[in-house]
């Protein structure tokens, strides 16, 4: 098993903390990530673009002008695209964009993720996170220390209002429950920064 140092808000190591290979030593599958990754996008769509076609716009379907003699281009109703008014080629219509992911390949995707981080030392973990009067100030002194200057994501072990303030006004920087984690989390960020009880979350549900 891993075993990583556990630190304050101070940068000061106060302990260790060893994990599991099962859910923090498990092998690098950038296509499973891929695959799930899209997948939540996708599952986030709404699909409910629409736009009227040529027989759907309520315009008068009768030929413009005569084919032949007035000298310009030949054309039929006004309905056609190319006229203001008219009707969309191609139109998108609803449609359900949803993609069935199983929750082996999810588990996996999201263990096979957090593990690389971990390999490219960009996991930090904190005992708890304590930033003073909720203010955005004293998580910006936190990140500095740690040298985070990317973009980052914080996870605490539950809901926590006062994370969620102290990050709400920095660029790249965000803040998420650690039950409500997914693996686009993970890899959109550069750095995790996480608590140990949500460690000891991950592996009770992953294992």
């Amino acid at each position: 098993m891993a075993k990583l140092k556990v630190y304050n808000m101070k940068k000061e190591a106060v302990g260790d903390i060893e994990l599991n290979d099962n859910v923090f030593g498990v092998e690098y599958n950038e296509p499973l990530i891929h695959q799930v990754i899209v997948a939540l996008h996708n599952n986030a769509r709404q699909g409910t673009k629409s736009t009227l076609t040529r027989s759907e716009v309520n315009l008068t379907k009768k030929k413009m002008y005569r084919q032949k003699g007035t000298g310009n281009a030949r054309h039929d109703e006004q309905s056609a695209p190319q006229f203001v008014g008219g009707g969309v080629a191609f139109a998108p219509k609803p449609r359900d964009y949803r993609q069935k992911i199983n929750k082996k390949m999810r588990d996996v995707a999201f263990a096979s993720a957090i593990s690389q981080k971990i390999r490219q030392e960009e996991v930090v973990i904190v005992d708890k996170f304590n930033f003073k009067d909720s203010k955005t100030k004293a998580c910006v002194e936190f990140l500095n220390k740690f040298g985070i200057n990317k973009r980052v994501i914080l996870i605490t072990d539950g809901k926590d209002e006062s994370v969620m303030r102290a990050t709400n006004n920095i660029q790249k920087v965000s803040c998420e429950n650690v039950d409500l984690i997914n693996v686009g989390d993970i890899v959109e960020n550069t750095y995790v920064v996480i608590t140990k009880n949500a460690i000891k979350k991950i592996e009770e549900a992953y294992i």
